[in-house]
């Protein structure tokens, strides 16, 4: 049995890997795609066809019992604060490296366990309010504010961070009494509607097959990144998940000097590192505390 739980652990660790991978890959390629269409235009794309290929993926094994839900005006809420992500994020890495982006967005899962101890009424322990504070250094030696580095465009990562973290403690909340997929569904959903309200006026014909081409594997790569991280989760617990999540800089990095050239300068490679580590540090502290709970 403990074996069977080990090799259960490993695939959830893979699953997330893999899920972490597609979300690097829809970062790059719509840092590429938005320079050639709208932004508005590239965000309905990605929820579009996210929205098609969840429908097709769910529908087949939820039934319209995937509509069923007490909590319409959470699903609504928990779209539209996704879509402004979406939306933000979009902005943000036309100013931006994919990797130091991605970096500064990691630093999500420390605030929302800053913030949970408000919010959820959860316990946050000193060394996690530590490592929360060197996360945030971290962004700062991204930034850089008050040198050249630091300009206007750099505080829409930052509103996106503010934005990301109420999106997380809703999913949270959520999390405890919703169904996966019936939160998958109304999301993606809610976020083509939104994204289709400005389109007439940003709608621009594409001729170009390969932009096409990375419209949708936008979506589909956002799909199923989202389906891989709901399994993984499913199979392994959070704690031991949350180190491994920061590859996703590592797979953002990789992806920003294959198709853009760029490689980091020292001061964001020591921001960005600072911000990993302060991720792993609290993924490990999770599974610490997990087993003393268990032994105690």
């Amino acid at each position: 049995m403990p074996h069977q739980k080990k090799h259960t652990a490993w695939m959830g660790i893979c699953l997330l890997l893999v899920a972490v991978l597609c979300f690097a890959a829809l970062d790059t390629t719509s840092k590429r795609v938005t320079t050639e269409v709208p932004l508005l235009m590239a965000v309905w794309a990605r929820y579009f066809f996210q929205a098609l290929l969840t429908t097709g993926v769910v529908l087949p094994i939820k039934g319209l019992d995937v509509f069923k839900t007490k909590n319409q005006r959470q699903h609504i809420t928990r779209g539209v604060l996704l879509v402004s992500v979406t939306g933000l994020a979009f902005a943000s890495l036309q100013f931006m490296p994919v990797g130091e982006f991605t970096a500064i967005v990691m630093t999500v899962p420390l605030l929302v366990t800053l913030l949970a101890t408000r919010m959820l009424g959860e316990h946050v322990s000193t060394q996690r309010v530590i490592l929360v504070c060197a996360g945030f250094i971290g962004t700062l030696i991204i930034v850089r504010p008050g040198t050249q580095v630091f300009g206007w465009p750099l505080l829409i990562p930052l509103a996106l961070v503010i934005v990301n973290a109420a999106f997380q403690l809703l999913t949270s909340k959520m999390a405890r009494t919703e169904d996966a997929m019936t939160t998958q569904f109304y999301t993606t959903w809610v976020g083509t509607a939104m994204a289709s309200v400005p389109l007439y006026w940003f709608w621009v014909p594409v001729t170009d097959t390969q932009v096409l081409l990375e419209l949708v594997f936008m979506g589909v790569s956002g799909c199923i990144g989202h389906f891989l991280l709901i399994l993984a989760f499913e199979r392994s617990p959070a704690g031991t998940l949350m180190p491994y999540m920061y590859a996703q800089i590592a797979f953002a990095m990789l992806g920003d000097w294959l198709v853009f050239g760029h490689v980091p300068d020292h001061g964001s490679l020591l921001g960005i590192a600072l911000i990993a580590l302060s991720g792993i540090a609290g993924g490990l502290l999770t599974v610490y505390e997990i087993r003393q709970k268990t032994q105690g």
